[in-house]
């Protein structure tokens, strides 16, 4: 199943890399992606940004490693408590 769901993630994510230009038609600009992003197209960074760690959490995933880089990544937050 987490294989599945790993697959499907990085289809979505792949997705929102490949039609940034429509999620921006659609949905139009984040005004926080702009302001911290870039002066100009910082939404279509902001959206591609999005994607690529979908993709990247989708690969985790499927790869069977999300457990490892979980505990990697909030290890600073739970020292001693494991």
């Amino acid at each position: 199943m987490k294989i599945l769901g790993g697959l499907i993630m990085i289809a979505i994510g792949t997705a929102i890399i490949m039609y940034t230009e429509w999620l921006l038609k659609n949905f139009g600009k984040v005004a926080w992606f702009e302001k911290n992003l870039g002066s100009e197209g910082g939404s279509r960074l902001g959206y591609k940004l999005i994607g690529l760690i979908i993709v990247f959490l989708g690969l985790l995933m499927t790869t069977g490693m999300m457990d490892g880089f979980l505990s990697f990544v909030l290890s600073p937050l739970t020292r001693g408590q494991l």
